[in-house]
Formats: C-alpha cells, sequence, structure tokens
C-alpha cells in the first residue's frame, strides 16, 4: 500500500486536491469551491502522522464491508442449514426445497430494501444525530447480529428450518441497513478531510471484498467441514468489527483527525438575496441557530451533485448488470477435461477473485491519480463507454443459452480479461466520482453530500439488479 504526502496537496477549509498539472486547473478550482486567493485558516494544518489517519479510515472500509461479504459469500453453509440438516433420503425432496431455491432472491430483498430506507433515515439524521453515535451504534448492531450468526454455526437447526431461515433474512436485513448507515456516515464525515482519506475509506471496502474471495478459494481447496469454515469466517468478522469500534474510538486522539473533524457552520439555506456565509478567521465556526436547518437542504446538493451522481448511478447499474448474474454464469470452454481449473476453480477465480481484486487496483491507483477531474467531460464519457461491457460478457461461454446461441468469444482467457476491465474500470471511475461529490459543496454539507452519493450507489445498483434479470433471460 502507498501513500501520498500532504506536501503534494493542497488545502481549503472544505478540500484538499492534488495538483498535477496546470492544464487541471478548471477541475482544482470546481474542486476548491472557492477563489485561490482565499484566506488561509488560522489554525496550522497537522501532519498525517505514520498515516495513522489513512490506515483507521481503510481498515474500517474493510470493516463496513467485510461482514456482509462473508454473510453473501457464505453459499454452502446456507445450502448445508436450510436443506436440512438431518438429511433426506435418497429420492425424497426436503419439505424446504421452495427457501433454498429461492433464497438469494429473498437475501437480496433483504439486503437492498432496508439499505435505501436506511440511507434516507441517515440524510434526514444527519444535524439530528451525532456522527459518532450513529457510527458506534451501527457497529454494535453490525457485531451483536454477527455474535448471533456465530453462535447458530454449530447450532442443529434441521428441526426448525423455516424458523431458523426467518432469524437470517431478519438478521440480513438489519445487517444490511446498520452497515449502510455507518459506511455512509463515515463517508460523508470523510469530506471534510483530504480526498486521500475518502480514497481509503473505498479501498478498504474493495479490500473487504477480495479477502472474502481469498477465503472462498481457500474454504473450496483445504476444507471438507462446512460449519468449520464458516464458524471461521464468522469469528474473523466479528474480530474485525470489534477491531473497527476501537479504531473509531482512537480517531478523535490524533491531531490530525481532530482539525477536520472540528465544528463547521450548519448548513444554511439561502434566500438568493443574501449571499452564502463564508469561513474566516473573525467569524465563529458555529452560526446562530435561527439560521441552522434540521435537515440539510436536499435540492442544492442534488444540483450541484446532478453530473457526478449520474456516474455513480450509471457505473453501479452496469456493473451489477453484469456481476455477478451473467459473470458466475460463465463457464471454461474445457469443462469436459476434468481439470480443477476448468471445473471447480474457474468461476471463483475469473468471476469472483479477479474482479474484486482488479476493482481494490482501480480504487487505489485514485491515491495517486485523479484524472479526469469533477467537470470534465471525459468522465461521464469514459462512464458511458462501459456500456460495451455488456455484449462483451453476453458473448463469453454462459451457460445456459437459450435465445443466443453463438458463442462470439471461444476462450477462456477473455472472462479473464473482461472481469478484469470490467473491476479496474469500476473501481478506478467510481471512486474518482465518489470523492469528488463532498468536495464540489460547502464544507457544512460535506457530510450531507456524502450520503447522497451513497443513496446514487444504490440506486444504481438497485437498477442494474434489476436489469440483470432481463439480460440473463435474453440469453
Amino acid at each position: 500500500m502507498a501513500f501520498v504526502s500532504e506536501d503534494d496537496f493542497r488545502h481549503s477549509s472544505n478540500s484538499t486536491y492534488r495538483t498535477t498539472s496546470s492544464s487541471l486547473h478548471t477541475d482544482q478550482e470546481a474542486l476548491l469551491g472557492k477563489l485561490p486567493d482565499c484566506p488561509p485558516h488560522p489554525l496550522q494544518r497537522p501532519e498525517d502522522r505514520f498515516n495513522g489517519a489513512y490506515i483507521i479510515f481503510f481498515s474500517l472500509g474493510v470493516g463496513g464491508l467485510l461482514p456482509w461479504n462473508f454473510f453473501v459469500t457464505a453459499k454452502e453453509y446456507w445450502i448445508f442449514k436450510l436443506c436440512n440438516c438431518s438429511s433426506p433420503a435418497p429420492g425424497e425432496e426436503s419439505e424446504d426445497s421452495d427457501i433454498l431455491n429461492y433464497f438469494e432472491s429473498y437475501l437480496s430483498i433483504a439486503s437492498t430494501v432496508p439499505s435505501v430506507l436506511c440511507l434516507v433515515a441517515n440524510f434526514l439524521l444527519v444535524n439530528r444525530v451525532p456522527i459518532h453515535v450513529r457510527v458506534l451504534a451501527s457497529l454494535t448492531v453490525m457485531l451483536a447480529i454477527f455474535v448471533v450468526m456465530t453462535a447458530l454455526v454449530k447450532v442443529d437447526t434441521s428441526s426448525w428450518t423455516r424458523s431458523f431461515f426467518a432469524v437470517t433474512i431478519a438478521c440480513m436485513a438489519i445487517l444490511s441497513g446498520s452497515s449502510t448507515v455507518f459506511n455512509s456516515s463515515v463517508f460523508g464525515m470523510t469530506g471534510s478531510f483530504p480526498m486521500r482519506n475518502s480514497q481509503a475509506l473505498i479501498s478498504g471496502g474493495a479490500m473487504g471484498g477480495t479477502i472474502s474471495a481469498v477465503a472462498s478459494l481457500v474454504d473450496l481447496a483445504l476444507s471438507n467441514d462446512v460449519t468449520k469454515s464458516t464458524l471461521a469466517f464468522f469469528l474473523t468478522a466479528d474480530i474485525f468489527l470489534g477491531l473497527c469500534i476501537g479504531l473509531y474510538l482512537l480517531l478523535p486522539r490524533l491531531e490530525y483527525a481532530r482539525y477536520y473533524m472540528r465544528p463547521v457552520r450548519p448548513p444554511h439555506v439561502f434566500s438568493g438575496e443574501e449571499p452564502p456565509l463564508q469561513d474566516s478567521p473573525s467569524d465563529p465556526l458555529v452560526a446562530p441557530r435561527s439560521s441552522s436547518s434540521p435537515t440539510p437542504p436536499l435540492c442544492p446538493i442534488l444540483k450541484r451533485t446532478a453530473g457526478l451522481g449520474f456516474c455513480v448511478a450509471y457505473l453501479f447499474f452496469i456493473t451489477s448488470a453484469i456481476f455477478p448474474a451473467i459473470s458466475t454464469n460463465i463457464e471454461s470452454l474445457n469443462k469436459d477435461s476434468g481439470s480443477p481449473w476448468t471445473t471447480k476453480f474457474f468461476i471463483p477465480i475469473t468471476a469472483f477473485l479477479l474482479y474484486n481484486f482488479a476493482d481494490l487496483c482501480g480504487r487505489q491507483i485514485t491515491a495517486w491519480v485523479q484524472v479526469p477531474g469533477p467537470r470534465s467531460k471525459v468522465l461521464p464519457a469514459l462512464v458511458l463507454l462501459r456500456t460495451g461491457l455488456i455484449p462483451l460478457f453476453m458473448f463469453c461461454n454462459f451457460q445456459p443459452r437459450v435465445h443466443l446461441q453463438s458463442v462470439v468469444f471461444p476462450s477462456d482467457i477473455y472472462p479473464v480479461l473482461f472481469s478484469s476491465l470490467l473491476g479496474l474500470s469500476n473501481g478506478y471511475l467510481s471512486t474518482l466520482a465518489l470523492i469528488y461529490g463532498p468536495k464540489i459543496v460547502s464544507r457544512e454539507l460535506a457530510e450531507a453530500t456524502g450520503v447522497v452519493m451513497s443513496f446514487y450507489m444504490y440506486v444504481g445498483l438497485a437498477l442494474g439488479s434489476a436489469c440483470s434479470a432481463l439480460l440473463v433471460h435474453l440469453i
């Protein structure tokens, strides 16, 4: 992991941006959001000693998504639990086969709906509930849910399969909602920090996906007992969530973090005749109560972030339309050879590991390069260009094929290349759009804007998941 010195960045009370070349002056001004000759803040900006804040935000990114990833990728465990642990006699069908057949669909609904509702609630609570309360409460709930699921791993649920299914769906709904509140709150908080901290948080989320993919491969290769491997996964998630609580409590002790977490003016709704408030050394950091609004002004945020919001939503729309519905059904053309690579390991490596690792690489590249800028027309052009990835995956060896019989890319190398391109482009472009969002608004709206950017992402994921079902039927 590489770090970028704070000396390589310019600062304002609202943003930090990388100085690359004079040709990016327009984009830099867009990130700055103020005139270049704005007077500096009287407080001296401390350095991120030993990259402590960067490491904490990266770890929080891992912890925010690692439990959810483990929950979703434990497919063999759910099959074992929901097939009735008593193992029905040969030729008999489990009475709960309908639950098993549609389990992933139920899990998807239990994940998506609470996420959207909790995002809306989190936006409304930005100015009502302190961020440390929202973060610690969501982490505590996530930890409690995973402790319950960890305890159930070694419990024989064969006599109450349907009740176990209901408990699992309820736990998934609570876990997903809590994870959304945690991730959107911390991402909103990083809006007041230099961009490298937002990038660290987003890269940490991708690392969580990569770790879960590697763990799944190791389990596939070595484990013979699904309950033992699942217990190890869930205990790892428990430990990481506990670590996240400790790291978040440690964050305010860093001088660097305290500087960027200092109080700012609450959001102010402008009438159109009065000028917007500007930070200045002589003004207090907190405005009078009469000018504050309990709910952040949504319309100005949506207006300022419309372009970047479209980029985020469309990026995740294309990605979720392909992954995992299409990419995980692309089989090796040499499957009949009986080789472990072409049978047992082909899909886990090409669809999961390669995508997650490429996504992590794309997000990490933004620590060094932030091009194109937030106002550049190149960014939405690159986002729209990713539409071409859909037919590329559809004409690989997707099975079963009903309507499109021809396979245009008759080699196993193509899924490898396409999955890598899908992950790399998703990681790089989505990270740029997400970290730019809170930087093009005033600092007091940065946290609320971070929540709104997360909402764009979930909209894209929901629409893409719905579209994936249509694409699968077209193939």
